[in-house]
């Protein structure tokens, strides 16, 4: 289906800037604003990535380390389960970037549909990277053998997970079913969509985590 190309030029610009805004978190970064945890340093890029600059002001407000012998700053309670849905939503991001492409390069569609087969892959991947990226940290912070830290990590994760793929996969499918069907990862304005069915996934998944974080399913970050 054709769009406008107005919302061509949208997506690019939108693209760009969110590229931009992710390149800046990685340089601050490296420039010595540490994270106390290194998978927080894939997670704020990656929420830069699909934010854009509200990713940046959110990163800028609580979320950078401080400087060199600087104190870091107490976060309120919904600041740190933003923290804690953020770390959900970069697994999430990072897993459904990976599936979307590989579906495109492959061509691989399940039963012939496209929405069908970007759902389970998204979700599949996204579970993945999403628990892989609860693992770490949570062995690190409870010391927990590799099996008990698993164990933890799929209970802190699911849910979370779920609810943010619950919120990214409705978004697509009122894109692929009623606005733009067809589109495909070649196209700037299909990541466009899933930059935005990502924010969408991320409210979503918010109340998720605090319920979560107030139960000591998830720990508060």
């Amino acid at each position: 289906m054709p769009y406008p190309s107005v919302l061509a030029d949208l997506a690019w610009v939108s693209l760009i800037v969110a590229c931009g805004c992710a390149g800046f978190i990685i340089i601050d970064i490296a420039r010595g604003r540490r994270q106390s945890t290194g998978i927080m340093e894939v997670t704020w890029p990656v929420t830069g990535l699909y934010m854009g600059p509200l990713g940046l002001f959110f990163y800028l407000w609580f979320g950078r380390a401080p400087a060199r012998g600087g104190r870091v700053s107490r976060r309120s309670r919904w600041q740190g389960v933003f923290v804690s849905a953020s770390h959900c939503g970069g697994g999430c991001t990072l897993g459904d970037i990976i599936a979307e492409g590989t579906l495109y390069l492959t061509g691989w569609r399940l039963a012939g549909n496209m929405l069908a087969s970007s759902y389970l892959g998204d979700f599949g991947c996204a579970y993945l990277l999403g628990i892989w990226f609860q693992y770490l940290p949570i062995r690190a912070a409870r010391g927990l053998a590799p099996r008990s830290a698993l164990v933890a990590a799929i209970k802190a994760d699911t849910l979370s997970l779920m609810a943010f793929e619950a919120g990214l996969f409705a978004w697509m499918a009122l894109v692929d079913g009623v606005w733009f069907p067809g589109l495909k990862a070649n196209d700037p304005v299909f990541w466009f969509m899933m930059q935005i069915g990502m924010g969408v996934g991320f409210i979503t998944t918010y109340p998720a985590n605090w319920w979560l974080v107030r139960q000591g399913i998830k720990d508060g970050m």
